[in-house]
């Protein structure tokens, strides 16, 4: 099993996966849809390419992303170069966003171990997928991973075309995403809440500019003078068809024209307009209930929900180590089982608590109930910890027969 939380997960990943033997893509279009199909173009990831033998329901947003990045970014390598060495890809890629951010990542100033090209990818990743950069703010925060990371592998596509980068490469690409968002949604005949949903989504994602609405309905006067690929052009098709979007309709006649004149003048043919109409419907519809940007509520309703969920993900992974611990602490499995029929006095809620954040202590992994206010996060943690025990311990749950 892979964690993509835990450091060594790349190596670990390209060994598993085997990804060395995997061909490069035919052309451009089938390398853009391969990678639409992930869902990241749409910032939620639902699936990867030619990726097998992975339990991902315990897995984060978070690392399902990276994945989906990582295996992006090296199919992108092997159909630019024609190359198939992981290792080789990874000193590359990490050039790559050494030469994009020269002053480098916090993440890489600690000191690294000696494989330490696979150790400042996983960092590099870790910190590109997020939109908030502290847990607190991540998890009060609806928008968790980053929804413009397309940005970076057509980045990359370029550094790997040109052998150079330049941070104005992304902030003019940026600038055009701006504008078309901004004109398409201006023309939108049937406004919606997905509207301040989408802008949302991506005021939080962008890292030089700011996104400014327009009022001009000239497309003439949309700039495209920096979009030379075709993977750029397949890419803001799709990001115009998704400020159009709109379930309960086909859309209308400006905005179809609007999308056909699009793809004139990227010369692309039209089928694949009506190829992205029918794969973002066909998305935004059958995940629309697990998209976060989706699902706004009270932010404490939203927090708590976020921790739940982080909190059981952790008790999965280390399960049996936990159980094990638990079962070695007699007195705290009975307490625990106890606090489920009755209320527990204040001594023996006090020595649930030291003897958990012992055990907390003694599981890496579980390291996040110890820092400041991870306390609080306890009775999350007693809450699945029932599920846990030996039958033994859950006699305590029975109630006698009368």
């Amino acid at each position: 099993m892979i964690n993509p939380s835990h450091s060594g997960w790349i190596n670990k990943f390209f060994v598993s996966q085997k990804m060395a033997q995997v061909s490069a893509a035919a052309d451009e279009m089938l390398l853009y849809k391969n990678i639409r199909q992930t869902g990241i173009i749409y910032g939620h990831v639902v699936s990867f390419e030619n990726i097998s033998d992975f339990d991902t329901k315990k897995w984060t947003p978070e690392e399902l992303t990276k994945i989906a990045l990582l295996v992006a970014l090296y199919h992108v390598f092997t159909f630019r170069t024609n190359k198939h060495e992981p290792e080789l890809f990874i000193e590359n890629v990490v050039g790559f966003y050494k030469k994009m951010n020269p002053d480098g990542f916090n993440l890489l100033k600690k000191l690294l171990p000696e494989n330490k090209f696979a150790t400042e990818l996983e960092d590099i990743l870790e910190e590109r997928v997020q939109t908030n950069d502290n847990i607190l703010t991540r998890n009060f925060s609806h928008i968790l991973t980053n929804a413009l990371l397309f940005e970076d592998i057509l980045a990359y596509s370029h550094f790997l075309e040109t052998s150079e980068i330049a941070l104005h490469y992304i902030k003019n690409l940026e600038e055009t995403i701006i504008g078309l968002i901004s004109f398409g949604l201006n023309i939108k005949e049937t406004k919606s809440s997905f509207n301040d949903l989408l802008i949302k989504l991506l005021e939080s994602s962008f890292r030089f500019t700011k996104f400014s609405n327009t009022d001009d309905n000239n497309f003439e006067n949309l700039d495209f003078s920096n979009i030379k690929s075709n993977l750029e052009k397949f890419y803001l098709i799709d990001l115009a068809v998704l400020a159009l979007w709109n379930e309960s309709q086909d859309g209308s006649n400006t905005e179809k024209h609007f999308l056909k004149a699009l793809a004139n003048r990227f010369q692309i043919e039209q089928n694949f307009v009506a190829d992205s109409v029918l794969q973002t419907n066909l998305f935004l519809t059958k995940f629309k209930s697990e998209i976060p940007y989706f699902k706004y509520s009270n932010p404490v309703k939203h927090f708590y929900g976020n921790m739940t969920d982080a909190v059981k993900v952790l008790i999965e992974r280390n399960r049996t180590r936990f159980t094990k611990e638990l079962v070695n602490n007699r007195e705290l499995a009975s307490l625990i089982s106890q606090a489920a029929i009755r209320n527990l006095d204040t001594s023996e809620k006090k020595k649930i608590k030291k003897q958990l954040l012992e055990i907390c202590r003694t599981v890496p992994s579980l390291a996040v109930f110890m820092l400041p206010g991870g306390s609080l996060l306890l009775p999350l943690l007693i809450k699945f910890i029932p599920k846990m025990l030996p039958t033994a311990f859950n006699e305590n749950l029975e109630t006698d027969s009368p």
